[in-house]
């Protein structure tokens, strides 16, 4: 369904603001793969970002946002089991202004660290609830609260990856597939496509252990986890959609939900190819494409986006993720 033209402004106007700040990320390919798999892809690399996820972009369009409104505010809070704490922390640091986040104690430690670097002051809960609720301590004393994806300015400055890549490949991929944790990237994603390349279908996906989106789209209703689910993705360690992305994922062509072990592999698999860091987060979108392709016959090769969300991995998931070596298992339909 064709989305209002004001909505389609907005995302081009939100990569209109972040360029001067953010890197314009490369798109990368390998032929090997495509002549693996018969099909050829397109990898908008946002590993490659500030921050080393495409996190920076949502978080800096809603400051930008209320900076051109003279409503920029003093201090910021936020939380984040990762990636969205590193770019409001970043978007802070940027405009000069004071930042809080807080994080789950089981959030990782490379991903902790980062944060801090960038200056925000970081406030350790002991899990992802209680995270969530002490975020209005904090709202009560005049912070202003940036959610990692319950915000239309956090999607559109999401979809300004994909926006990007688009006008880069000056032409329509068939797919374009995006991970899922709230719902943000792949909301923006779908807005950009429909901005640029209305004919593409829009994909979304998530690990089949933390699958909250998944049943919530079966179901009609917002499903939510009473805890953070078991996933070697941190980066979509999410309870639960929101409202405004729950409408987004309803019109998406195809969601897909991914055991770990084919994460792995493609984590794997990706990082051999393309010579990058890639977070399992981003090879979750990639291990689902190729189960979308395998579940459905096309009539020709298809040319394919795939949204590279982020690349930082702590050590001790790397050791999960080369504990076994699928490596000598050569990627097939």
């Amino acid at each position: 369904m064709k989305e209002s033209k004001n909505q389609e402004i907005i995302v081009k106007k939100a990569a209109t603001r972040l360029r001067p700040y953010l890197h314009r990320t490369a798109i990368l390919s390998s032929e090997l793969l495509n002549s693996f798999l018969g099909h050829k892809f397109f990898f908008k690399a946002e590993l490659l970002q500030k921050v080393g996820a495409f996190k920076a972009r949502g978080a800096l369009n809603v400051l930008l946002s209320l900076k051109e409104e003279n409503q920029l505010p003093k201090k910021v809070v936020a939380f984040s089991s990762g990636n969205h704490a590193q770019g409001v922390a970043f978007a802070a640091k940027t405009l000069g202004i004071e930042a809080t986040i807080l994080m789950p104690k089981y959030a990782s430690a490379l991903k902790q660290q980062a944060t801090k670097s960038y200056g925000a002051n970081l406030v350790i809960t002991e899990d992802r609830n209680e995270a969530e609720a002490r975020v209005n301590e904090f709202i009560d004393k005049g912070y202003y609260f940036i959610h990692p994806y319950a915000n239309p300015k956090v999607i559109e400055g999401q979809g300004s990856a994909c926006y990007e890549a688009l006008e880069d490949l000056q032409t329509s991929p068939d797919l374009i597939i995006a991970p899922c944790g709230g719902g943000g990237l792949l909301s923006g994603t779908f807005l950009a496509a429909q901005e640029l390349s209305p004919s593409s279908k829009v994909l979304g996906c998530e690990p089949i252990t933390a699958n909250d989106a998944a049943r919530s789209l079966r179901d009609g209703k917002i499903y939510s986890f009473d805890h953070s689910p078991n996933t070697i993705c941190d980066g979509v360690m999410t309870l639960h959609v929101a409202d405004i992305t729950f409408e987004y994922l309803k019109k998406l062509d195809d969601f897909i939900e991914v055991e770990e072990e084919k994460i792995l592999y493609w984590t794997q698999w990706l990082t051999h190819l393309l010579k990058i860091n890639i977070e399992p987060s981003s090879a979750l979108a990639m291990a689902a494409v190729v189960e979308h392709l395998k579940n459905n016959a096309y009539d020709k090769a298809q040319n394919i986006l795939v949204i590279l969300s982020g690349g930082n991995i702590a050590v001790d998931k790397h050791r999960l993720i080369w504990e076994r070596d699928y490596l000598n298992e050569v990627p097939s339909l």
